[in-house]
């Protein structure tokens, strides 16, 4: 399955759905149009059976994705405009309930709104060449997502120092902080990297996959009696699949389990 628009390429191959970020002379700036087709994007992945995670990249070799239009935005205001600037930063889908898991294949500029589309994936993976960072108020601009969550992913005085300076990092600094997962040399190791993962995400039981995002991403702010009791009914409901029949049969037979799904 292909989807294509101007700014979104879509590609379901192999149980994956690979979206791309379609705008590599502006950087993969994220205007309305891009950001509302990565959303459409995202409800495929969600909502396809066929489709067992996600990833996400940039096109042209050069960003993952600079952040918003910051020309776009400046034309918002001439106008008088803002109804279209979302208070939780360009690129958000966090509010979507996709619990399929997402790869962020980075290459190039991850900066601002585009270092928060990645921050809501769930393994980040980026080639030597790639920056991070979350420039924002070096233009009187406060971040959406990254504001609140960057520190809750590396230690707060590393994210602070991103933050208040506006600072850029490589891509060692951001593996050596636990932002990103791999660091690879080019955009060719790149993806056979993130088709290893895939690889090795697929072996799990999907059903049981989207269970511990689901379970993580909900309990993480909570005390653990809080995150545990939520986590009871979802763990219960894994038990009572076919899959978790599966599992145990296929391992004492010393064979791949045929996850149905159900």
């Amino acid at each position: 399955m292909v989807i294509s628009t101007p700014t979104i390429l879509y590609e379901k191959r192999d149980g994956v759905g690979y979206i791309t970020l379609n705008r590599p002379d502006s950087l993969n700036a994220l205007n309305r149009e891009l950001s509302g087709g990565l959303r459409e994007a995202l409800a495929e992945v969600r909502d396809d059976p066929e489709v067992i995670l996600g990833v996400l990249t940039g096109a042209g070799g050069r960003a993952f994705s600079a952040g918003m239009d910051l020309k776009e935005r400046a034309s918002l205001d001439a106008e008088g405009d803002r109804r279209t600037v979302d208070p939780r930063g360009a690129g958000s889908f966090v509010d979507m309930g996709v619990y399929k898991p997402l790869i962020a294949a980075i290459d190039g500029f991850c900066v601002a709104g585009g270092l928060e589309v990645s921050l809501q994936c769930d393994i980040r993976i980026a080639t030597e060449k790639s920056e991070f960072g979350l420039p924002e108020p070096r233009w009187s601009i406060l971040a959406g997502y990254g504001l609140h969550n960057l520190n809750r992913m590396i230690p707060l005085g590393e994210s602070l120092y991103m933050q208040l300076s506006g600072r850029r990092i490589n891509s060692e600094r951001a593996y050596q902080i636990g932002l990103i997962q791999e660091v690879v040399a080019d955009r060719d190791a790149l993806f056979e990297t993130v088709d290893r993962v895939a690889g090795e995400i697929k072996m799990c039981a999907p059903l049981a996959v989207q269970a511990i995002k689901q379970i993580v991403y909900h309990g993480r702010n909570l005390p653990v009696e809080y995150a545990q009791k939520l986590a009871g009914p979802i763990s219960e409901r894994i038990t009572l699949t076919e899959d978790s029949i599966e599992g145990p049969k296929a391992f004492s037979e010393k064979r791949r389990p045929q996850w149905k799904m159900r």
